[in-house]
């Protein structure tokens, strides 16, 4: 018999019922420690992974924050950890979760979530545009064009992720000096079809966020730089849907709504995909495109300048797309080459030109001590019919950037490139 004494007094409970409440209480506390206690392991694994294929970089606390991370979360087994000592190409992590292959209606584990990072000057190119480049969407003709991040902060956001710069010039990336290091986190959303088009929500947006900067932060400490990112913005704005009617250009597509090229007549573009400007950004981009009326009716009013070339079918496919690559980027453009049997050519900073087979031209400039690369890619077909005219529209443009930017020593193509082939 036991005995609670309490300011009622003494109050006596037989021995059987308090086995029964042991009992119970026992049997509530292994199903809660069961439970409680499987969450946590899934947890801990979880981070133990991330943290040991991510090489400690990626924060397993904001990448677990995803909407698809729960259950199980595995990694690329594949791949080799992080090394920080070979960047130069670039290095990735790779995370698999339970809580995405059942959104996506699969078993087992599938890919969330991609964390890369690496170091400027690298071995990669950055290759322009090509006559060919989908600027819209294939299949419903919308497009969402990456923006910056803002905040202060060197970053874009696109439709699936988001990507930061930092300056470094006194870091190493093993005993090779670097200028500038970066990093991305992409979220792999598990409901939307390769071929789809949509973007990610607010949660995932900011959590993305969070992680670039972090993450782009650890690295700086690894390489011993002086520079950290401030803090992400609270609220990363959701992109725009373009393209929209080139009067209504306000970003980075400003200067051709203002010059009111698009009331010019039908061979110029009467619509636009732009971003804010942001001159901490690497790749501004600012894309010109027919409607698929316009670019109809101009294809039927010039037959003889387009001969054997197939008709324009969807919107976007007849386009002007605009590049400015700034710093380390700068000295790696290449242009595209349609042909598969010859190399892109360079686009060497300090010059300009026209590439020898497509109609891709690009000029130069200097802004804040740093290489500026400008390029100008038009479409197969609407080179036929707009090549000449081009030549104001490139100039608008780079005058546009380079005023903004505060750039000198501007160097444009010859009046002569601009010619139809």
């Amino acid at each position: 018999m036991l005995e609670v004494t309490g300011d009622g007094g003494a109050v006596r409970v037989p021995d059987g019922v308090r086995a029964t409440a042991n009992l119970l209480l026992c049997v509530v506390a292994v199903f809660g420690i069961g439970w409680g206690g499987r969450e946590i392991w899934q947890v801990l694994s979880a981070r133990q992974q991330i943290n040991a294929v991510c090489d400690g970089l990626v924060p397993a606390g904001r990448v677990l924050a995803l909407s698809a991370a729960g259950g199980t979360v595995t990694h690329r087994v594949s791949y080799d950890p992080i090394d920080v000592d070979n960047l130069a190409s670039g290095q990735q992590c790779e995370l698999f979760s339970a809580e995405a292959a059942e959104k996506h209606g699969s078993d087992g584990e599938r890919m969330f979530f991609v964390g890369t990072v690496g170091v400027l000057p690298n071995s990669r190119e950055v290759i322009a545009d090509g006559p060919f480049k989908d600027v819209v969407n294939y299949y419903d003709g919308r497009a969402y064009a990456s923006q910056p991040l803002g905040g202060g902060i060197a970053g874009a956001v696109t439709d699936s992720g988001v990507v930061v710069q930092l300056q470094c010039p006194e870091g190493k990336e093993g005993t090779r000096p670097i200028k500038a290091l970066w990093a991305r986190a992409e979220f792999v959303d598990p409901k939307r079809s390769m071929m789809g088009s949509g973007q990610l929500n607010a949660s995932d947006r900011s959590v993305l966020a969070d992680t670039a900067v972090v993450t782009a932060n650890n690295l700086a400490e690894r390489l011993g730089c002086a520079d950290r990112l401030p803090d992400a913005p609270d609220d990363v704005p959701a992109l725009l849907e373009w393209p929209v009617p080139a009067a209504r250009a306000e970003g980075t597509c400003a200067w051709y709504g203002k010059a009111g090229y698009a009331a010019r007549g039908s061979r110029y573009p009467d619509q636009v995909v732009e971003s804010r400007t942001d001159a901490k950004l690497w790749d501004e981009r600012c894309a010109l495109i027919l409607s698929q009326g316009r670019a109809g009716a101009l294809y039927h009013a010039t037959p003889d300048e387009h001969k054997n070339l197939n008709q324009p079918d969807r919107p976007g496919k007849w386009f002007v797309s605009l590049h400015t690559y700034s710093g380390p980027d700068a000295t790696k453009v290449m242009l595209t080459s349609t042909s598969v049997d010859e190399r892109p050519e360079p686009a060497e900073p300090g010059k300009a030109g026209r590439s020898r087979k497509d109609a891709i031209w690009w000029a130069s400039s200097v802004c804040d001590g740093r290489p500026q690369i400008h390029t100008m890619t038009l479409s197969v077909g609407y080179d036929r019919v707009a090549t000449p005219r081009m030549a104001k529209v490139f100039k608008s443009y780079v005058d546009d950037v380079t005023r903004r930017r505060g750039c000198t020593d501007v160097t444009f193509p010859k009046a002569s490139t601009f010619r139809s082939a």
